[in-house]
């Protein structure tokens, strides 16, 4: 039975990709999120709800990481045995009073913390407790959602400061990362994971600029990288993919 770890269960990739990986009934899947007692399927025998420490269930995860509480769910879990597959699918673009900038006076030291302890900080956390949990003796993966808009050389249209660098530093992460995970356990995989534009509250101010046909569900977003994480071989160690299984450059 593969064991496969989904942080940021409660969010619409990360509620699919749960779904998708459990319904393989020989994959045992953890839910792990701030409100696991809201989740549609937690009555399933293979899914297994865990809960995060956090702000309010209702409102973006902008706090720092909790690295104690991501120790406390690691030893949790790892206690069943090694892990195949441990994904974050958190990320941030806006919240209240924070948006994509335009220009750099649109920059503020408070804008760029928040945005990039969500979408930088906290999965290089969750890193650090989970990839020790990889198994060892069979390939094993984990991933983090990034974007195609973090990529330094593929930046032709500027703007959207925040996001871009902290999806940037998070690539750089998870290289760095990619590199110690094989010195310790040669059949682990780091990887970035690119959904594409999904339709969710994440880019719903957004999605009128999205051309036809690239605005995406959540649930096939979710079988995309479903796809493309079980296809992956050694190269793509320290990578990041997009939902059509190509590499994105750094």
């Amino acid at each position: 039975m593969a064991r496969v770890v989904i942080v940021g269960a409660s969010g619409a990739i990360g509620g699919e990709l749960v779904d998708a990986y459990a319904k393989d009934t020989l994959n045992f899947v953890y839910a792990v999120s701030r409100k696991p007692d809201s989740l549609k399927w937690c009555a399933r025998e293979n899914i297994q709800p865990v809960s995060l420490k956090g702000g309010a269930a209702d409102e973006p995860m902008v706090s720092a990481p909790d690295d104690e509480d991501l120790a406390r769910i690691a030893r949790l879990i790892g206690a069943d045995g090694p892990l195949d597959r441990v994904i974050v699918a958190t990320g941030m673009l806006h919240s209240n009073g924070i948006a994509p900038e335009k220009s750099l006076k649109a920059l503020s030291y408070e804008s760029l913390s928040t945005v990039f302890m969500v979408n930088a900080f906290y999965p290089a956390m969750v890193a650090k407790h989970f990839i020790p949990l990889l198994a060892k003796h069979e390939d094993s993966v984990f991933a983090a959602l990034s974007a195609r808009v973090g990529s330094i050389e593929d930046n032709h249209l500027g703007g959207w400061y925040a996001y871009r660098a902290s999806k940037a530093a998070l690539n750089m992460l998870l290289k760095t990362a990619s590199i110690e995970a094989r010195r310790a356990n040669p059949n682990a995989l780091v990887v970035g994971l690119h959904p594409g534009t999904v339709d969710s509250d994440l880019s719903k101010p957004f999605q009128s600029r999205v051309p036809k046909g690239k605005l995406f569900s959540a649930e096939f977003a979710a079988q995309q990288l479903h796809a493309v994480l079980e296809s992956l071989g050694p190269e793509a160690n320290g990578r990041v993919y997009a939902w059509d299984g190509r590499a994105i450059p750094f």
